[in-house]
């Protein structure tokens, strides 16, 4: 997937609803933390990204702060770009170091958990009560709880948890997903033994969804032997992309390609006799009970639960 070529600067599209939602370029400027000249220059460089004026000009040429056909279009289009840039940076917020550690609360979560989940908790908690998050990244979430260097765990294996307390927070299900035109696309789908014998693009060993894959593929398989991936890559994003390019098929957590599906990027085959499916679990230090912000969160991620 290249870089996109005629996307403005996310300064420069907020700049451009600013003025849609106040009607005044000078307003929206100070709304934005920009000079009336700072502004002015934004504006200038997204008509020349995008080729068209977005601001009328008056009867001297000089730009008004009424937008134009194309900037009411362009505006309508950078809605959901800007909100999309509010969820990332609400989740890039949780990688930066505390300034405050004492007013943080440190949530362990492995690769899937923190792709698939946790950006929606965070708007969520951002929209609601507030707080700050900031993320530790482990394979093994519950040992970070025991440990007493997360106050909550987002756990990703089944079975008993020693000292533990937990609750599920989701449910997961793996589709396999082609591009259109695949062979499966379309069809009656695949069973077990068959996408056993597929060569996949799949996540990393051990990252993601692969270890669930894994498991649900050998007991398919019998004693056939798994095929090989194809390809294995660092993250969902980068196996989606590779599908859609035509790499080969892959399966993939469902909220991580709905998208893709909807826009009929990719195509969901289905499949028989394979349960895929994997359940992620809250967890903290038995005998406690979260307070403040990790309580506020585990309320986000239970759906009101955790009372």
């Amino acid at each position: 997937m290249s870089a996109p070529t005629h996307v403005p600067d996310l300064t420069g599209l907020a700049l451009l609803v600013a003025i849609a939602r106040t009607g005044n370029l000078g307003t929206a400027a100070h709304e934005l933390g920009l000079s009336v000249q700072a502004a002015t220059a934004r504006v200038r460089a997204v008509e020349q990204l995008v080729g068209t004026p977005v601001l009328e000009r008056g009867r001297r040429g000089r730009r008004s702060s009424r937008l134009t056909a194309r900037g009411v279009l362009l505006v309508e289009w950078a809605g959901p770009v800007l909100d999309a840039a509010q969820d990332l940076d609400a989740a890039v917020a949780t990688l930066r170091p505390p300034d405050d550690p004492a007013d943080t609360v440190v949530l362990a979560a492995g690769p899937t958990a923190a792709e698939c989940l946790l950006p929606g908790w965070l708007v969520g908690l951002r929209d609601g009560p507030g707080g700050r998050i900031t993320l530790l990244d482990t394979a093994d979430p519950a040992a970070a709880v025991r440990d007493g260097d997360a106050a909550v765990g987002i756990v990703e294996t089944g079975g008993p948890l020693d000292k533990l307390h937990a609750t599920t927070v989701a449910s997961v299900t793996l589709v396999l997903v082609v591009p259109p035109g695949h062979p499966l696309a379309g069809g009656p789908g695949i069973d077990g033994a068959g996408l056993a014998a597929t060569p996949l693009v799949s996540r990393r060993p051990d990252a993601g969804s692969r270890p669930v894959l894994d498991a649900a593929l050998r007991d398919a398989a019998g004693d056939s032997p798994v095929a090989e991936p194809v390809r294995e890559l660092a993250a969902d994003a980068a196996v989606r992309a590779a599908v859609r390019r035509g790499d080969g098929p892959a399966v993939l957590p469902r909220m991580v390609v709905a998208a893709d599906l909807a826009a009929g990027l990719l195509v969901e085959v289905p499949v028989h006799g394979v349960e895929l499916t994997r359940e992620f679990r809250a967890a903290w230090q038995e005998g406690t009970s979260p307070q403040g912000t990790a309580r506020d969160l585990l309320r986000i991620a239970t759906g009101g639960r955790i009372r």
